[in-house]
């Protein structure tokens, strides 16, 4: 089929109101164009079952509760974020030197790191000029997005 005929056929599906064509030219050529073919899921088949009640007729004295885990460190400085989600890498390749490490003395633009995400290697830029105070994320670990990579003093 041609692919001027072709694309008129698109075209004609994405501007009328009909969701699917489909067109049959011999035997070798069939095209079926569909517009917002419906998305379906499945329905949740989760069930809830509730215990028996039980009764306490004597029980030991209550064990002190555990202390509270402490809470993240507050970070101090100007914080370098992962901008998408990917695979946090302090180096070019494995055997060449960390970009960055604690107590180096960065300028706007210099390579911190490399994000890897979907095979493509980013390169993560400082956008403040200072000395690394901190590194958050070791070498290979998965990032989100928003996470905090680097500590800027």
């Amino acid at each position: 089929m041609d692919l001027r005929k072709l694309k008129t056929l698109i075209d004609l599906v994405a501007d009328s109101n009909i969701s699917e064509l489909e067109i049959n030219e011999g035997e070798d050529h069939r095209v079926r164009i569909v517009k917002n073919a419906p998305v379906t899921v499945a329905p949740s088949t989760t069930q809830f079952y509730q215990a028996p009640a039980t009764q306490v007729v004597s029980a030991p004295a209550a064990a002190p509760a555990p202390a509270a885990a402490p809470a993240a460190p507050e970070l101090s400085g100007h914080v370098v974020t992962a901008p998408m989600v990917g695979t946090f890498y302090r180096a070019p390749n494995p055997t060449a030197p960390a970009f960055v490490e604690v107590g180096t003395s960065v300028k706007e633009g210099q390579t911190l790191c490399i994000v890897e995400a979907m095979k493509l290697m980013n390169e993560i830029e400082a956008d403040k000029s200072g000395v690394i105070k901190q590194i958050l994320v070791e070498n290979g670990e998965p990032v989100e997005y928003g996470q905090p990579l680097f500590v800027i003093a």
